[in-house]
């Protein structure tokens, strides 16, 4: 039984910068658990955004501690905040999904949510998320890329991102303690891709100009050019 109460979050950031002119601004909702809110992605996505120099930034969240799609849609808080919002995205996230019943799920759950999202005027987007640390990678890179598929929404190939990391710079955390959780790294990653992927821009040099996290400059600009190189290859639009 869950006793935790929802962790809903709310952030607004702005700059008085002038914005690319293919982007003004970016407004997101994000819907998911712990994979989403541990290290706070969203708010790492936000101060992207504001690196890149956006003048209208939205983040908001709706998350809960081992909330499925399903589960998010029963409660109902979701689905009020895609109705009162005006977002540009909604991003959809759940667990590792990697077993063919939690495949078959999150596709008919997504494309539940990608109806709402299209009807309340945004896009809907698929956060692909990674396995524990020993876990079925194959099983999350299909779930998440037919979820997307089928609802025809955006992928942000996180998982990918993630992979081509852990094979080539292991000195790298992504995991943490539990590994599977993002530790600081892992969450970084995942907003890269993310912002990378909404905004249809490179996200090189943007941690360079303001450190946002305890990284290295080497360490950050890998993590930089594996987010471009995952949603040049496998991203969706």
């Amino acid at each position: 039984m869950r006793r935790l109460l929802p962790l809903i979050l709310f952030g607004l950031l702005s700059c008085g910068s002038t914005s690319p002119p293919e982007l003004e601004g970016l407004s997101v909702l994000f819907i998911g658990n712990s994979l989403t809110y541990t290290n706070d992605v969203p708010g790492l996505v936000a101060s992207l955004a504001r690196n890149a120099g956006l003048a209208r930034i939205r983040t908001a969240q709706v998350v809960l501690p081992n909330y499925s799609l399903e589960d998010h849609w029963i409660r109902g808080e979701a689905l009020d905040s895609i109705a009162r919002g005006t977002w540009d995205f909604v991003v959809l996230q759940q667990g590792p999904s990697s077993l063919p019943e939690s495949q078959a799920h999150l596709i008919e759950w997504t494309g539940r949510f990608a109806e709402r999202i299209r009807a309340a005027g945004a896009r809907p987007a698929v956060y692909m998320v990674w396995p524990p640390a020993d876990g079925n990678w194959d099983g999350v890179v299909a779930s998440y890329t037919n979820a997307a598929t089928q609802s025809n929404a955006v992928l942000l190939p996180v998982g990918h991102a993630w992979l081509a990391v852990l094979r080539d710079h292991p000195e790298i955390a992504l995991y943490g303690p539990d590994r599977f959780h993002p530790a600081a790294g892992g969450a970084y990653l995942a907003a890269l891709v993310i912002f990378g992927g909404l905004a249809e821009r490179t996200t090189e040099g943007l941690s360079l100009q303001q450190p946002i996290l305890p990284l290295s400059q080497a360490q950050a600009v890998t993590l930089e050019r594996a987010a471009d190189e995952a949603n040049r290859a496998y991203g969706s639009r």
